[in-house]
This record gives C-alpha cells, structure tokens and sequence, in this order.
C-alpha cells in the first residue's frame, strides 16, 4: 500500500492559496475567521 500523503508544492498553493480563497464565497469566509482569531498566517502554504 502506498503512503497517502505525498506533498507538492504547487498542489498545495492552488487548492490551500490565498487566491484560491479569495475565489469563492467560503473560501473568504475561511480568511475573515482566521482574521478574526488572529492568527499570525491567514494561509497554510
């Protein structure tokens, strides 16, 4: 069995990026709230 996890880079910025947030309504629901909490990176990557 192969191991789930196998990072890439550019997978990573397209569905977890800033722009991609931006795109859809949920996805800028997502920054305000870690906007809200206060967190120091709004993004993962």
């Amino acid at each position: 069995m192969r191991t789930t996890y196998s990072p890439k880079n550019r997978k990573r910025n397209r569905t977890l990026g800033f722009l991609n947030r931006m795109r859809s309504p949920g996805g800028r629901n997502v920054l305000a709230r870690r906007r809200l909490k206060g967190r120091k990176k709004l993004i993962v990557a």
